[in-house]
């Protein structure tokens, strides 16, 4: 795997980013989530992001493996407050299967990920030794 330098270079940082727009878009812009909790949904997505993030810059396997099982839990709770918009008529059924595809291709990626950082022996940044 090559060496990432910053977190916006992480497939699943950008994936994450995109998920936020959609849910923007489809959802916090659509007049049909008026009576819905707009901030709740808003949150949990971007909580997925920011906890990629800070965990990436926490320089740790371990600190950084917890944040990403922070977001898979944000990626879930995105995914039932979708369910519960499209039982609620608030989404048609297009965007709601697009979007909950999103969020599961997304939870697959951070179990993916999750499991490489627990499989490797390089602990992090902050373990690496001073050789000056």
């Amino acid at each position: 795997m090559a060496t990432i330098n910053n977190f916006e270079d992480l497939e699943i940082w950008q994936q994450s980013r995109s998920l936020c727009r959609l849910i923007q878009k489809e959802c916090l812009l659509n007049p049909k989530f008026l009576n819905h909790d707009k901030n709740q949904i808003d949150r949990s997505s971007a909580s997925i992001m920011d906890n990629i993030a800070e965990g990436f810059e926490r320089e740790g396997n371990k600190e950084f493996i917890n944040f990403l099982t922070m977001s898979k839990g944000s990626a879930g709770e995105v995914r039932s407050q979708l369910i519960r918009a499209f039982d609620r008529d608030y989404l048609d059924e297009d965007i709601f299967n697009f979007l909950k595809s999103q969020t599961i291709s997304l939870s697959k990626k951070l179990s993916g990920f999750i499991n490489y950082l627990k499989m490797t022996e390089h602990n992090g940044n902050k373990f690496k030794r001073n050789n000056n």
